[in-house]
């Protein structure tokens, strides 16, 4: 069954989100109170509604203890940000995500139920500064403070090992929780499976864990 994601706010992180989670094979609506916006992404979603997010029965209608989580990228209109918070928490969605203005508006987005919080901005920042850095790795994306989920090439050492001899949990302390093999990802890969030069590896993991295995 396809999971199921509203997105709240049609900005660049909102459309940016929501056209990715469709293109990775989950039904996504989107909920903005501008038209323009709304016809930009319909053709790229599976619904596109044009309401106020701030009316609970507009997210009632969303079928909202139905949905895997929402999105709610608006985070100039304050009061929008908390309001569709409240809603989706009271309703009983059970993973609701926030995009804040600052760490004013990210405090009370948290003491309101939000499961995360983010600021795009700064953490596309970040990434972009840790790729620099980072030559063996081909992405990274900050999923706390503390922990971040990145893809890495095989190294030499692994090819015609599999994930079950490597033992990667154990010897590195990071999680492969993905392969990459062209265009095809595969989630929870056959541990048994010898790995390939050709093969990306989607790791989670600590960031200090995660830069230890980047020194080798």
């Amino acid at each position: 069954m396809k999971k199921q994601y509203a997105v709240f706010g049609l900005g660049s992180f909102g459309s940016s989100v929501a056209v990715t989670l469709q293109n990775l094979g989950c039904e996504v609506v989107v909920v903005d109170n501008r038209m323009e916006r709304i016809q930009e992404i319909a053709d790229d979603v599976s619904y596109a509604i044009q309401a106020d997010m701030q009316d609970q029965e507009v997210i009632r209608s969303l079928g909202a203890r139905n949905l895997d989580g929402v999105i709610i990228a608006v985070s100039e209109d304050m009061e929008a940000s908390v309001m569709a918070t409240i809603i989706s928490k009271e309703l009983g969605v059970p993973y609701v995500l926030a995009k804040a203005r600052n760490e004013m508006h990210a405090k009370i987005l948290r003491k309101l139920g939000a499961d995360a919080v983010v600021f795009p901005e700064r953490e596309t920042g970040e990434r972009i500064a840790k790729n620099l850095v980072s030559t063996n790795f081909a992405d990274w994306i900050a999923l706390s403070p503390e922990y971040s989920i990145t893809e890495v090439a095989v190294p030499e050492s692994w090819s015609g090992k599999s994930l079950q001899e490597l033992d990667v949990r154990r010897s590195h302390d990071v999680s492969v929780v993905g392969v990459v093999t062209g265009d095809k990802v595969e989630v929870n890969p056959d541990p048994n499976r010898p790995l390939g030069r050709d093969m990306v590896l989607i790791l989670v993991g600590a960031n200090e864990a995660l830069e230890n295995f980047q020194k080798g």
